[in-house]
Parts: structure tokens; sequence; C-alpha cells
């Protein structure tokens, strides 16, 4: 590669592709993050992606990184990573979406955060979240709603929607999230990005808990390829087991369903569509692709609610009650009166259960979503109740947070004339993060997905998924 050809834009590239530019000295940290900052400047008054973009404090780290002697050593050197805003970073606040936590900066980073910064990673903002990373739409009622760049009248999803949003806009490289019921995977298939929540207990969780939300919730890594996934999910776990993946080596027995986990609720014909298409492609590829139906209990839904109700309110014990938004005030005063019955997620049955069923698969897909991203307010001003069952019948989910099974969402352009990203969602048996990353590299192979949203104006509904 010329000198003249490595310096083009970092905006857009890979992350392995930056941090491979920045060791060999093609460019240096400062101007990555320069070009990222440019690309806020001029994008973030329409996305509103970040809570906190950390300017000045970005480019000083750059500029320390450039003079590092291990430069050429660090896998992910120069890279910028956004940090979901309930992750603590040095000298920033973390508002977890709410006006009920300190505006006050925090004063040491996460361990997330440190095995990040570790690889070469620089900090270039907090994301945007709902408030205690309650719903799948990041609209928090103290700040300003996250917009989708593929249509900013859509949501990005959530709860990690200001990350999925920073991605696609090409704001940042990398993005940090969290998932409890699919606040990685559903803004990951609304903004037409990569996102990963691995099995409980392999990534560390934030501010050093041993459990969130009954043992719903993991951390993990959102990116715009499968590749900058696994990179970052190797960081954050403290291995050397994910880079670099590959097709499988052997045909796969791949479960495929579009039932929904809500007994009569059916997806959107495009997203059946793109499941549809990806069944035939793995198939073409030479596995075996079987329609099955995941023993979901008519029940699955009440035993999520349950956990995270109680998990809201155990989230709220330390915050002023009136600072709250209404619907948090309410659903935690449900979660204290049912906490002392709900049993963490692993004694759920579902989770046995399903695990035995899939003794017979070494794969599931399904839709992320019934449906593309909906508009922004679609769940304005109505109550905790109707909001929670208006987001139930969208999601696909849920119940692979009880049954603590690593799955990912991966962008599948299934040829509509629908401009909105669909995701497919891909399940594994615990442990088997490989797996979901060898099909997932295998799909984005022979069907790459766009790397960057158009970043339409305001209301233009005009980009294309294409």
């Amino acid at each position: 590669m010329s000198q003249s050809a490595a310096r083009a834009e970092s905006v857009g590239l890979s992350a392995l592709h930056v941090a491979r530019l920045v060791r060999e000295r093609h460019v240096s940290p400062v101007e990555v993050i320069r070009e990222h900052l440019d690309r806020i400047d001029a994008l973030e008054p329409t996305i509103s992606a970040f809570q906190v973009v950390r300017r000045d404090e970005a480019l000083a780290e750059a500029e320390a990184l450039a003079r590092r002697a291990d430069l050429d050593m660090l896998p992910l050197a120069g890279v910028p990573v956004a940090v979901k805003d309930n992750v603590d970073v040095a000298g920033t606040p973390t508002r977890h979406g709410s006006a009920a936590t300190s505006a006050g900066p925090v004063a040491r980073d996460d361990e997330l955060v440190i095995r990040l910064r570790g690889a070469g990673c620089i900090v270039i903002g907090k994301t945007q979240m709902p408030e205690l990373a309650i719903w799948p739409f990041t609209e928090p009622a103290h700040f300003t709603p996250t917009r989708n760049p593929w249509d900013p009248s859509r949501t990005p999803g959530g709860s990690t929607g200001g990350g999925a949003a920073a991605l696609a806009s090409g704001m940042t490289t990398l993005a940090l999230g969290s998932d409890g019921g699919g606040s990685i995977r559903v803004p990951a298939a609304c903004c037409g990005v990569v996102g990963l929540k691995p099995t409980p207990g392999l990534v560390p969780l934030a501010d050093g808990a041993a459990q969130h939300w009954f043992g719903m919730t993991s951390f993990g890594p959102l990116a715009r390829t499968v590749s900058d996934v696994a990179i970052a999910l190797e960081v954050l776990a403290g291995t050397s087991t994910y880079r670099q993946p590959r097709p499988p080596e052997r045909p796969l027995r791949i479960a495929f369903s579009a039932r929904h986990p809500s007994p009569g609720v059916r997806a959107a014909s495009d997203v059946r569509a793109a499941l549809s298409g990806a069944v035939s492609l793995l198939r073409d590829a030479g596995h075996m692709l079987i329609p099955a139906r995941p023993p979901y209990p008519p029940t699955l839904g009440m035993r999520f609610s349950n956990r995270w109700l109680a998990g809201i309110a155990d989230d709220t014990l330390s915050l002023p009650v009136d600072a709250l938004e209404e619907r948090t005030r309410k659903m935690a005063r449900r979660g204290r009166r049912i906490a002392r019955r709900v049993k963490p997620a692993g004694a759920d049955p579902f989770s046995t259960r399903i695990a035995a069923w899939f003794e017979d698969y070494d794969l599931l897909l399904t839709p992320t979503l019934t449906r593309p991203a909906v508009p922004i307010g679609n769940w304005a001003g109505k109550g905790w109740i109707r909001t929670m069952l208006g987001v139930g019948n969208w999601l696909y989910t849920v119940p692979w947070n009880i049954a603590g099974l690593p799955a990912a969402s991966i962008p599948y352009d299934a040829g509509t004339d629908d401009s909105l990203p669909i995701g497919i969602q891909l399940i594994a048996p615990a442990g088997a993060e490989g797996t979901i990353l060898a099909v997932a590299a295998q799909i984005e192979q022979l069907r790459p997905w766009p790397q960057l949203a158009p970043a339409p104006a305001p209301n233009d509904a005009s980009a294309r998924w294409s």
C-alpha cells in the first residue's frame, strides 16, 4: 500500500484496518481521532448519539499513544471506541440516561474501559441510552432522543442506541454496550451493524457487579464488521480465542424459525424474506438448514418481565425517586413488590430445556425484530404496561437473556424496497461464541452489507438499504 493511499480518511474503515495503519505508522492516532471528531461535528447535531464527546481528552490520549514504544503490539491501536453511558470513564459522568444520577465526573475507568485502552483504543465519548437501560428505544425524557442514521425519523433501537447510531454514521469505529433483553442486538438490527451478547461470565459486568437483572445482563461489543466484533470480544473477555473468525470448516446443523416467542405475533414480510434469504445462503454454502420450533413456554414473557422489573427496582434503590421518569417510578414500585419471589435467570426451567434442545443443533437463526426500526415517539406518553407489551411484540431477543446463551444480530439485505436495515439473530449453546462468529463471517463474506448509513437530513427517508 502506498503512503498516499494509506492516508485516506479513517472514517468508515474497520477497526482492524485502522489499527494496522496506526501500528505501521502510516496514520497517526491523532489523525484518526481528528477525522472522527470532524464527523461528529457534522452529524451529531442530527443524530444525538453522544451524552459526552471527549474532544480534548481523546486528542491528548491519541498524542500519548503515538509516543508509545509498543504501539506496533497493540491489536486496536488508535481505534476510537464509544462507551455506553452505564460504564465508568474517568473524568466524565455516568448518567445511565437519567436525571436521577450524578452529573459529577467519576474518578476511575471501569475494568471494561481499562481493557479497551490496554488494547490501544481511545474513548471518543459516552453514548446515549434510555433511562437505566430499560427500553429498546433511546428516548430519555431528560436528554435529546437519539436518531437512526438511516432515517432520522426512526429510532436507532436501545438501550445501546447511541452506540449503534454512532457506528452506523461513522462517528466511531467500535462501541461498547450492554444487553439485558436485547439492548445490544436490537440497536444493531435497527442500525445495520453487528452486535453480540456473550454468554454470561465471559465478559465482566460493569462496576464489578456479580450479576445484573437477576443474571440476564451481559456486556459486549458492537461494530460494523464481524471481525471487529470478534477482536473486541477477545479484548473484553481477556482471551486469545476469537480474532479473525473464518467460515466453519465443516457443515453445521442450523435450525431456523420465524416463530415469535409470544403466541400470535408474526414478523413482517420483509423480515421473513431476510430470514429466508439467510437460510438459502447457508444451505447453498453446504450447511444443513432445518425448520424448527424452539420450545418457548407461553409464560416466557412474564418470567422475563418479573426479573426485569425486580432488576429495575434494584437499580433505583440509591436514586432520588422524584427525579426518575414516571414510567420508571411505577415499574420500580412493581418490581419491589415482586422481588422476593424472583429467582435468578439460571434457575428458570427454560434454561435447562433449551440447553437440551440445542443438543441437536449447532446454531439457531431467527429474526432479531418483527419489523425494522419504528418511528421516534412510537411509545411516547404511553404507560409502562402498554409500552412493555408493545416492545415485547417487537423483539425476538429476550428468551436468550433468560437462557444465558450467546446471541448476535447481523444485518441482512433481503433485497426489498424498504430503506431500513433488517437484522438476523444467531443463537448458539453456552460458550459457543466462536460458532456464531464463524457463521456470521460466512454470511458477511457471501452477502456483504453496507458499512455506513448515508446520514440523511431529519425526516428524509430517502436512504436506501442497499
